[in-house]
């Protein structure tokens, strides 16, 4: 199952980058394999988020990677290996935005989705789509505190695409605060992330 818009509201051409390429080391095994409540992988459902929300998705991986039975119904989804993952999040944006930069992607921004947030909503996603804009850095904010996912508009990825190590794209948004727009959201998905297995426990 590839990525495909099931809402009803047409959006500006947007592409997510879900960004599964870390390696889990505080978690103890690969978190994207692990499984929630409902049964299904950590992986397949931050994906299952973004396919009823982005028209196109790439799924971002090490080169070595073999997720198998993490991708169940998935199989056929865009994947993008980052050969500068193992230098941190920074490594895996980089190679992904040189990717879309080398591509000629038409897309007017890049949603950078973290893998590790199951509890992200969709409606969340959505909100963000329509403050889309070329020059804009577009990130949700609840209850004062920002978070993921954070779309850049196409002006953005030059400087993303310059990254080559480190934990993201934080020197970017800084370097460019005057592009920033922030959209409060309900949605306390945007900043809960799993870094432990006590992590996986529901939301209460």
């Amino acid at each position: 199952m590839s990525c495909e818009f099931r809402g009803k509201e047409q959006t500006p051409d947007i592409v997510a980058l879900v960004m599964a390429a870390g390696v889990s080391r505080r978690f103890g095994s690969d978190k994207r394999r692990a499984r929630l409540d409902d049964g299904r992988t950590l992986l397949e459902t931050t994906l299952a988020t973004v396919s009823q929300v982005y028209p196109r998705c790439w799924l971002i991986t090490r080169p070595e990677d073999d997720l198998g039975e993490a991708l169940a119904g998935y199989e056929d989804l865009h994947r993008m290996a980052a050969p500068h993952a193992g230098h941190g999040l920074g490594g895996s944006l980089g190679d992904a935005f040189r990717e879309l930069i080398s591509q000629q992607d038409s897309a007017i921004a890049a949603a950078v989705v973290l893998a590790d947030m199951p509890w992200l909503n969709a409606t969340t996603c959505a909100s963000l789509n329509r403050h889309a804009d070329s020059g804009r850095i577009v990130m949700p904010r609840h209850q004062g505190k920002r978070g993921h996912p954070v779309l850049f508009g196409r002006d953005l990825w030059p400087a993303l695409a310059e990254l080559k190590g480190g934990e993201g794209a934080r020197d970017v948004v800084q370097a460019n605060r005057q592009a920033v727009h922030a959209i409060d959201v309900d949605d306390a998905g945007i900043w809960r992330d799993i870094d432990s297995p006590r992590d996986l426990e529901a939301p209460v």
